[in-house]
C-alpha cells in the first residue's frame, strides 16, 4: 500500500484561497477533494465530530479487502452466522444463525445492502470477535491519520465513543480507493444484490443518477441525518466528496451531486511532472557519479482552479550535502509549489538512480573540498 504523496496541506482550501466559492450545501459538514492529486478543494466543519453511521463500514471493508490480499480468508471462504451477527439491529442482509455464508456474499452484504448483520460476521471471521476487530479499526484508523476518529463496532451502530469526521472519513474512503482499487471496483458500484431470496437495492442514488460515479457508502441514524460519501471518475480524474448530516435520502445525493459537479466544472488538473523525469540533477560527493537525477517515482499532479495553470510555480530545496552512497528512491529534496503565491503542498524528491560510493581517491578528494566547503 503506498502512501499518500503529499505530505503537508496548506492552510484553508485551494477554492477558498483562490476566492473561488463552493455552492451552497444542504449539509452540518461536508469536503470535496481531487483524489488525482490528493488535494482538498473545498470543506465546511471538516473536523466537527459526528456520529458516523454506516459510513463506519468503510473501515471494515478496508480491513476485510486486507485479509483478504494477505490471505487470511479467502472470498470462497464459507462463514458460519453467530447469534450476535444473526440478531443485529437495523439495516440486515438477512443472513440465518449456524447456516453458512461465503465471505464474497457477506462483503456484497455490507457494501450492497449495508448489512450489520453482513458487517459483525465479517469481524468475527476475520479477528475472532468484533471488540478485537474494533482495536483493529481503530490502530488502522492511526496509520491513515484519522486524529478524530474512535470505533467500538464494525457497523456504525450508535456508541457515545464511536464518532468521525468529514476529513477523517475522506482520508479513508481515499485510502480504500487507492489501495484497494479492484475490490472498491467489484463491489461499490453494484446497484442491488440478492440474498436470501431477498433483493436490496444500493442506496447510493448516485449509482443510477451519474454514470460516472461507482460509489462510495451512505449512512443515516436520526443523530448522524443522511450522509452520503460519493466519488466519480471522468476525464483522467477522480473527485471526491463527503457530505454528513444532510435532511433526507434525496437531498444527500442532490448535494452530493452538486459537489462533485462543481469540482469538475471550475477545477483542472495540471500534470506538473510526470513520473521518472528529473526534475533536477543534484550534485553527489563521495559518488562513482557526480550527479544524480532528482524526481517523482509517479506522476505529481496539481489542481488549480481552470484556466490558472500558468500561476503555479516550484521551487526544489534539496539536501546538502548529498554523500552516496544514494538508493534510488531515497529522498533528496523537498518541492515546495505554490499558486498565484500561496501554499499549495510539499512534495518528497526522490533519487531516479542509484549512485554508488567513490573509490578511495574519489573519497579522499571530496572529503578535502567538504572541508574547506
Amino acid at each position: 500500500m503506498r502512501s499518500v504523496l503529499l505530505v503537508l496541506f496548506f492552510v484553508g482550501s485551494l477554492a477558498q484561497a483562490a476566492a473561488l466559492q463552493p455552492p451552497p450545501v444542504i449539509g452540518r459538514s461536508w469536503v470535496i477533494g481531487d483524489l488525482s492529486s490528493d488535494q482538498i478543494l473545498a470543506s465546511q466543519k471538516p473536523d466537527e465530530r459526528i456520529e458516523p453511521a454506516s459510513l463506519t463500514k468503510l473501515m471494515t471493508a478496508y480491513l476485510v479487502f486486507a485479509a483478504l490480499r494477505e490471505k487470511r480468508i479467502s472470498p470462497e471462504q464459507q462463514v458460519t452466522v453467530s447469534a450476535r451477527a444473526w440478531r443485529a439491529p437495523g439495516s440486515r442482509m438477512f443472513v440465518e444463525p449456524r447456516r453458512p455464508v461465503v465471505v464474497d456474499e457477506l462483503i456484497r452484504g455490507m457494501v450492497v445492502q449495508s448489512g450489520n448483520d453482513a458487517c459483525i460476521a465479517l469481524a468475527e471471521a476475520t479477528a475472532g470477535s468484533e471488540e478485537v476487530f474494533a482495536q483493529m479499526m481503530n490502530r488502522e484508523a492511526a496509520r491513515l491519520g484519522m486524529k478524530n476518529t474512535h470505533f467500538m463496532n464494525s457497523t456504525g451502530l450508535p456508541d457515545a465513543q464511536h464518532y468521525s469526521t468529514a476529513r477523517d472519513l475522506y482520508l479513508l474512503a481515499a485510502a480504500l480507493i487507492r489501495d484497494f482499487p479492484a475490490e472498491y471496483g467489484q463491489y461499490y458500484s453494484q446497484k442491488e444484490f440478492r440474498y436470501n431470496s431477498i433483493t436490496q437495492p444500493n442506496r447510493n442514488r448516485l449509482l443510477w443518477l451519474d454514470p460516472t460515479v461507482d460509489g462510495v457508502k451512505t449512512g443515516h441514524t436520526e443523530a448522524a441525518g443522511f450522509c452520503l460519501i460519493a466519488s466519480s471518475r471522468r476525464g483522467g480524474r477522480r473527485l471526491l466528496s463527503v457530505l454528513l448530516g444532510s435532511t433526507s435520502e434525496t437531498t444527500r445525493a442532490q448535494e452530493s451531486q452538486k459537489l462533485l459537479n462543481w469540482g469538475f466544472q471550475f477545477f483542472d488538473s495540471v500534470k506538473l511532472y510526470a513520473g521518472g523525469d528529473a526534475v533536477k540533477s543534484l550534485q553527489v560527493w563521495k559518488g562513482a557519479e557526480n550527479a544524480v537525477k532528482a524526481g517523482f517515482m509517479g506522476d505529481l499532479m496539481i489542481t488549480v482552479p481552470k484556466g490558472e495553470a500558468g500561476k503555479l510555480k516550484a521551487e526544489l530545496l534539496s539536501q546538502q550535502p548529498l554523500v552516496a552512497p544514494v538508493a534510488q528512491g531515497q529522498r533528496v529534496g523537498t518541492l515546495r509549489v505554490t499558486h498565484d503565491g500561496r501554499p499549495v503542498g510539499e512534495y518528497p524528491v526522490v533519487a531516479l538512480e542509484p549512485v554508488a560510493v567513490a573509490g578511495i581517491f574519489g573519497r579522499a578528494w571530496d572529503t578535502l573540498r567538504l572541508w574547506f566547503k
